[in-house]
């Protein structure tokens, strides 16, 4: 493996596990809480930030990614925390999906991040392309979580 993509790799290992610390101190009635001017909650964020990572993966390959369906209707973009069921996954859940996410990517399209694909409507045409773009929506989105975190402690 390249030295930039051993870096790409350490960089997303590096920022998730600062968004795992963060949710150290979140109980599981505060992930659900969606203060007044916020669309959802951090629980939504979590299981966004886990599914944008394969969902734009699937977009430059075409591949099917193994992250089961109904991840889109809970998590996928203009959905909300209402659109949860029973089978949603948990705070837990969601904190070991993103604990484990990284490695699991590295393993599968560590050794193909300069395969070249048509270009998604971004230009992004190579998996390493995709997760600059999702360290950067990851970043987005663990700041949202620390604007809901400090809205609770109003």
């Amino acid at each position: 493996m390249k030295k930039r993509h051993e870096i790409l790799f350490a960089q997303l290992e590096c920022y998730r596990s600062y968004i795992l610390a963060v949710l150290e101190s979140v109980t599981l009635e505060e992930a659900e809480v969606i203060p007044k001017g916020f669309k959802n909650n951090i629980r939504w964020n979590l299981g966004h930030i886990y599914l944008d990572q394969y969902l734009w993966i699937q977009a430059v390959t075409k591949e099917k990614s193994g992250v089961p369906e109904p991840f889109n209707t809970w998590f996928g973009y203009g959905t909300s925390p209402a659109d949860f069921t029973s089978e949603t996954p948990s705070l837990e859940e969601l904190k070991s999906l993103l604990k484990e996410q990284p490695a699991l990517i590295k393993a599968e399209y560590g050794d193909r991040l300069e395969e070249e694909f048509p270009p998604t409507e971004m230009g992004m045409h190579t998996i390493e392309q995709v997760l600059i773009r999702t360290i950067f929506h990851e970043g987005m989105h663990l700041q949202a979580i620390l604007d809901l975190k400090k809205c609770m402690k109003r």
